[in-house]
């Protein structure tokens, strides 16, 4: 069974920083495509930021600069820091995984998720 198992929202001013981490079990990250996405209030979740070892990252455009996807393959861990948090970054953020080597960041191409943390940034 695969779970993954966010942590590390928070309720934050404009221009501070988080540390998301989603910890997976069952499921070895670096071996297949891992990623954040997030849904704001009345919006469709988008994908953030996704890593794969065999093609790299993949950021959307209005997080770029701001938000650094890693991984501790180690821990089977991966981590987004958010920096620069803007009230438009506001948003329940999912960890999304896929048993595929090949990147992809997108809602309908993910197999796996977890339950999400909340991240309300405030201006």
């Amino acid at each position: 069974e695969v779970l993954l198992v966010e942590s590390g929202g928070g309720s934050v001013q404009a221009g501070d920083s988080l540390r998301l981490s989603c910890r997976a079990s069952g499921f070895r990250v670096g071996r297949y495509t891992i990623g954040w996405f997030r849904q704001a209030p009345g919006k469709e979740r988008e994908g953030v930021a996704c890593l794969s070892d065999r093609d790299g990252e993949y950021y959307r455009d209005s997080v770029k600069g701001r938000f650094t996807i890693s991984s501790d393959n180690a821990k089977n861990t991966v981590y987004l820091q958010l920096n620069s948090l803007k009230p438009e970054d506001t948003a329940v953020y999912y960890c999304g995984a896929a048993g595929v080597p090949e990147l992809r960041c997108y809602d309908y191409g993910m197999d796996y998720w977890g339950k999400g943390t909340l991240v309300t940034v405030s201006s």
